[in-house]
């Protein structure tokens, strides 16, 4: 697959001299991107004062857990909207009707198929015939989707900087066809995968969740309550070293202590919000950390971490939309896994079932 230094090179077979004026005077007249949004309006007092209000007698009510995986898969009677993205005649992603729009004056990167010569009838988008190694794919497509900044909001150019990029495959572990970022995924209909790991102690026979509150200037999702440790996965590493190297990231874990993180299985959700259609995989992690452990951010992406007992981050998740909205339902498998959500508790097997709501593949 593409190296940064093989995809420099496809840029000189790919980027024709007007292709490439109509990308700069694109990037002149368009922003960098959106605005962060606005930080959430809560702190730590809030979030543990809704915790500790243990006299509430709703621990087996399951309806607050339902409310946080229908909040991962919006819009499925939306799904009309979109056309099947194929490449080599696999189907890689789901792409809105609207979005394809946009793609029409990149000819040469992209082919839109119509029924009948229909134009508003459209069948499917694939790539132009020309592109045909992974390296002209990932160039190609890492222009338009400059290109479109003001359209697709959070871009990093992380193509350009020569940073981590994601695959585009049919399924996991299936041949990748070109790489793109994560921000660009959803507009593409494209599956994305990450890692997302759950960190707890044990004291006195009780269980602790260490929980991130993240910065109040990230780009997405600004103060609102996260894992201990999560991240995407992109191109040439795999889950274990993922989550190692995150660990180290986001939570200053020594690798000495990341090795024992155990995957636990993994969680799906497909949300469509106008032109985004969303199908993440994340797989699941458990980590048992030392009594004395506290984590120290590296990255500046969280802002602090509190360490609090299972069943006061299970108040929470039924009780606000105070956490990151997938984060519920890694911690949710967590419960289950544990036994703090039992079969007596109505609603149990729909529950446990709704966690691979999306194409867990």
């Amino acid at each position: 697959m593409a190296t940064m230094a093989t995809v420099a090179a496809a840029a000189v077979r790919w980027g024709s001299p007007a292709q490439l004026q109509l990308l700069n005077r694109r990037r002149l007249s368009c922003s960098s991107g959106a605005l962060p949004a606005a930080a959430a309006g809560f702190g730590w007092a809030d979030a543990l004062r809704v915790a500790g209000d243990g006299g509430r007698g709703d621990e087996a009510d399951l309806s607050g857990y339902f409310r946080k995986v229908d909040l991962c898969n919006r819009g499925m009677d939306k799904k009309g909207e979109f056309v099947e993205f194929l490449v080599e005649s696999q189907v890689v992603g789901y792409i809105h009707k609207g979005f394809t729009e946009h793609l029409r004056e990149f000819r040469d990167v992209f082919t839109i198929i119509s029924v009948d010569n229909d134009s508003k009838a459209l069948e499917h988008v694939t790539l132009h015939s020309s592109l045909r190694t992974p390296e002209d794919k990932t160039y190609a497509i890492g222009n338009v989707i400059k290109s479109l900044g003001e359209i697709i909001p959070g871009i990093r150019n992380e193509f350009a900087a020569g940073n981590k990029l994601y695959p585009v495959t049919s399924s996991y572990g299936m041949p990748v066809y070109f790489s793109l970022e994560r921000a660009a995924a959803p507009y593409f209909g494209i599956k994305a995968y990450g890692v997302h790991m759950n960190g707890y102690v044990e004291k006195d026979g009780q269980k602790f969740l260490w929980i991130g509150k993240r910065s109040d200037v990230k780009q997405t999702y600004p103060g609102m309550l996260d894992h201990l440790v999560a991240g995407g996965l992109p191109y040439g590493i795999s889950c274990k070293e993922n989550i190692i190297k995150e660990c180290e990231e986001e939570a200053g874990i020594p690798r000495s202590l990341a090795t024992n993180a155990t995957s636990v299985g993994a969680v799906s959700y497909m949300d469509i919000e106008g032109f985004r259609y969303k199908r993440d995989v994340l797989f699941c992690y458990d980590l048992k950390l030392p009594a004395d452990f506290i984590p120290n951010n590296e990255d500046g992406e969280v802002d602090s971490f509190r360490l609090i007992p299972v069943p006061h981050a299970a108040n929470i998740i039924r009780r606000t939309e105070f956490f990151k909205p997938n984060c519920n339902l890694v911690i949710i498998d967590f419960l289950f896994r544990h036994g703090y959500i039992n079969p007596d508790s109505r609603g149990y097997l729909n529950l446990l079932q709704s966690l691979r709501t999306g194409d867990c593949s």
